[in-house]
């Protein structure tokens, strides 16, 4: 059977060292895509998660990769094989998902845009491990036991190391981080939609400085 490349996981653990938050995106409007990923840059964020929940998620993407190199993008909510290859095509650097496949979770062996998979389960995380897979999004975070959930599962799985998303807010972020087996937290805390539509780019830079400092 094959195995998960170092390659993939040296990937995955830079994405996941390059900043404890990861501001989960949805692009409703193509012409927000730059400048609201600019103004999370500028608070200190270094990884996006830009959704495909819409049609304008993979143009997006390669808009956001050309403007700003120094950042991490990547592809979420991700359910299928060829919304996999369609983010590839985007030029996403890292692939999320909300819930595993042995479809997906093989398609990733060999893709050039790793993958995060999203699991809720011991189950769900067994069928990560047998392919070597240590990097999960804990998903849907709240809903799956939140902290105790993720204390329980440092147990059996001491050497997996989970990026939760779901239900998680400003306030509870920190308490996440907390976890010795937590290095980031997403959510879409970092992203209004009500700020995004009045384009007060300078409002989500002071919220995601603001969550950042809450963390230091």
């Amino acid at each position: 059977m094959s195995q998960l490349s170092d390659f993939h996981r040296e990937r995955i653990r830079s994405v996941l060292s390059a900043s404890q938050l990861m501001p989960v995106i949805t692009i409703r409007r193509p012409d927000d895509a730059v400048p609201l990923c600019q103004a999370l840059f500028d608070g200190g964020i270094r990884v996006m998660e830009i959704t495909l929940r819409t049609e304008h998620g993979s143009k997006a993407i390669k808009a956001v990769r050309e403007a700003l190199p120094e950042a991490w993008v990547g592809a979420g909510t991700v359910t299928c094989l060829a919304q996999y290859r369609q983010a590839e095509a985007a030029g996403a650097q890292f692939i999320v998902t909300p819930g595993i496949t042995e479809a997906l979770l093989e398609f990733s062996l060999t893709s050039e845009a790793p993958l995060l998979p999203g699991v809720s389960t011991a189950s769900e995380l067994m069928l990560g491990y047998c392919l070597g897979y240590r990097e999960f999004k804990f998903f849907p975070a709240a809903v799956a036991g939140g902290i105790p959930a993720l204390k329980a599962l440092n147990g059996p799985f001491p050497d997996a190391t989970f990026c939760p998303t779901g239900g998680i807010r400003r306030g509870t972020a920190k308490d996440y981080l907390a976890l010795n087996n937590v290095q980031a937290v997403g959510g879409s805390w970092l992203t209004p939609e009500d700020i995004i539509a009045k384009k007060d780019w300078a409002t989500i830079t002071g919220i995601v400085a603001g969550s950042l400092s809450e963390l230091s």
